[in-house]
């Protein structure tokens, strides 16, 4: 799949590109950040490394022969191990969002046929849908919420039929900590013909994630989140009916490095030895200590839809811009990442935030760390709300010069042309 950065891929960056915030004085940097990138383990890191260093000095192919047990069986085996699967139904692409991009390219919906997605899904996700709708003519709709956030199921219930072709769900969205009830879709989808897409980007690595149990016949996510894998590689799982069009379509775009893929299974080995349960990190008791330490501090409003919450929590400050507040926090040691409406645009815009801040856990997160992310939030918040009170001095600024109107073009007569059309894509109402 292409590497190309998603809309969920956006930076404010204010350090360098090797991504380390500078240490406070206490030593360590709090990275709460593991939803844009997971900190690679050292061991993993260091094979990387290893890879590149023998392929830049015996070639791509000697690399290739000396890592095929990985690349065609390891990775696959514990791909499948992962998401409940047979190793053979697993594919490694280079990123979630060109996986399904390259399937939606290949359905073909009737045209009326119906298409179902949520308001959680990602900009990269709705322009695979919207560019599927305007080839087939089929029809997008949303699935409604209700009051508390949560996915409609009961509406979901009474409209199911065989006219709908394709539903796409997030897991765990980039833009909040919801967690959807992707199995609880998947029985209501079940006895129709619709094929069930599921993006587990952000879900994978941080809760149990079985495509058995969820009965989806697609399931993509990407490796360097949770699973703390490197970047520009992912995996997608696939029903076998669907896999002859994924190939097809796949055979056209680029591969991940071998490097990569290496990473990505010893990235999974790591991630097998070290979990702890089913429960996930939101279990591990620090959501609440997270989410404590948002609260307590003056003029922030969290943006938690639903009932179930993941290892990741959003958040604003009513006054200061959300850039401001990560570079402040960033000077002091602590990594956060700063979202914006375009990466989930039916979601956040609701909300009424054009830019919020998201942290979210890892394994390696303390409770030191995050006692330290509610001083050095409440120590921004003071500072630049107190700047914002201080009186400015006034500027004078020098006068405007006259403008020399005998000089100036003189319009055309008649009608003023009109600009060119653009096409602005747009939903279709849900009944």
């Amino acid at each position: 799949m292409n590497a190309t950065p998603s809309s969920t891929d956006h930076r404010d960056h204010t350090y360098g590109t090797d991504r380390t915030a500078p240490a406070d004085r206490e030593g360590r940097t709090v990275h709460l950040d593991t939803a844009g990138w997971g900190t690679m383990p050292a061991a993993v890191r260091a094979l990387v490394a290893d890879c590149a260093s023998r392929e830049d000095r015996y070639g791509p192919h000697e690399l290739e022969e000396d890592l095929e047990d990985v690349l065609r069986t390891e990775v696959h085996e514990r791909l499948g191990a992962l998401l409940g699967v047979p190793a053979a139904d697993t594919a490694v692409v280079t990123d979630a969002a060109g996986a399904f991009d390259a399937l939606v390219s290949r359905l073909a919906p009737g045209r009326g046929e119906r298409v179902w997605t949520t308001p959680y899904e990602s900009a990269a996700r709705l322009t695979a849908l919207y560019a599927l709708r305007d080839r087939t003519r089929c029809t997008v709709e949303v699935v409604p919420l209700r009051e508390d956030g949560d996915l409609d199921l009961e509406w979901m219930a009474r409209h199911i039929d065989d006219d709908v072709a394709l539903v796409s769900v997030v897991h765990v969205p980039s833009g909040c900590g919801i967690v959807n009830p992707v199995e609880e879709i998947g029985q209501i989808l079940a006895p129709h013909r619709c094929v069930y897409a599921v993006d587990a980007s952000y879900s994978a690595g941080q809760l149990p994630v079985d495509a058995g149990r969820i009965g989806c016949q697609l399931l993509t996510g990407d490796g360097w989140r949770f699973l703390r894998g490197p970047y520009a590689v992912g995996f997608a799982f696939l029903a076998p009916r669907l896999r002859a069009a994924f190939e097809d379509a796949a055979a056209h775009r680029p591969l991940p490095p071998n490097a990569a893929v290496a990473g990505l299974n010893a990235a999974l080995a790591h991630h097998t030895a070290t979990t702890d349960g089913p429960a996930g990190l939101a279990g591990q008791g620090l959501l609440p200590a997270l989410r404590a330490a948002v609260e307590e501090c003056p003029g922030t409003e969290l943006i938690a839809p639903g009932r179930v919450q993941s290892a990741i929590l959003a958040f604003r400050h009513r006054d200061l811009p959300a850039a401001l507040v990560r570079r402040r926090l960033a000077a002091r040691g602590v990594v956060l990442w700063k979202t914006v409406a375009q990466e989930t645009p039916l979601h956040l815009p609701r909300s009424g935030a054009t830019t919020a801040l998201r942290a979210s856990l890892g394994p390696d997160t303390t409770p030191q760390d995050i006692a330290r992310f509610g001083r050095a939030l409440r120590e921004v918040v003071r500072e630049e709300t107190a700047g914002a009170q201080r009186p400015r001095p006034a500027r004078t600024l020098p006068p405007a010069p006259t403008p020399d109107l005998t000089s100036a073009p003189v319009p055309p007569a008649g009608p003023r042309p009109r600009p060119s059309a653009r096409r602005h894509l747009t939903l279709c109402p849900t009944p």
